[in-house]
Order: structure tokens, then sequence, then C-alpha cells
């Protein structure tokens, strides 16, 4: 298993219960992956994009840290990429 970090600028205008909600869901899709979280929480909250991003101007960035094998990556990126409260995604190997 390979460390990983996975960076997420999430839509602003969310609720506290719609917030807590896709965090949860984004930490449910780790697992389900047969992955295993070290960390997660939220990095910055409400920050201002340096330019808009699907029409926002700012965003709310949550960070996780987790390992997975190499060839469940692909499968995670499919499945962050259809949820569409995520305004962008990037998943770094460390």
């Amino acid at each position: 298993m390979a460390n990983y970090e996975a960076m997420f600028i999430v839509n602003p205008n969310l609720s506290e219960e719609q917030k807590k909600e896709l965090f949860n869901q984004l930490n449910e899709v780790v697992s389900k992956n047969q992955g295993e979280i070290v960390s997660s929480g939220i990095w910055s909250e409400k920050r201002k994009l340096s330019y808009p991003i699907k029409k926002f101007q700012e965003g709310i960035y949550y960070l996780i840290d987790f390992k997975m094998t190499p060839t469940s990556i692909t499968k995670l990126k499919q499945t962050y990429q259809l949820n569409e409260n995520i305004v962008r995604m990037m998943i770094t190997r460390n």
C-alpha cells in the first residue's frame, strides 16, 4: 500500500449538515476501495480562490491522508468526479 494525499475544494454554500455528510462520503469512498485513512479534516474554511472555478469565488479546502493500493486510485478518482459538491480535487502520492 502506498501513501496518498487528497485535497478537495468544496462548494462553500453548503449548510453545516451538508458539509458533514459530504466529508463522511469522501472518507467512505476511501474505505470502500480497500483504503485506510490516516487523517482527514478541514484544511481551510472558506478561502478566496485566485480565479473563479465553476463560478465559485471561494471554497472550503478538505484534506485526506490515506493508504491505498495504486490500482484502486482510478476508481477513487472516478467516484469523486461524480460528486457535484466537489469543485476541484487533486490526489498526490507521498
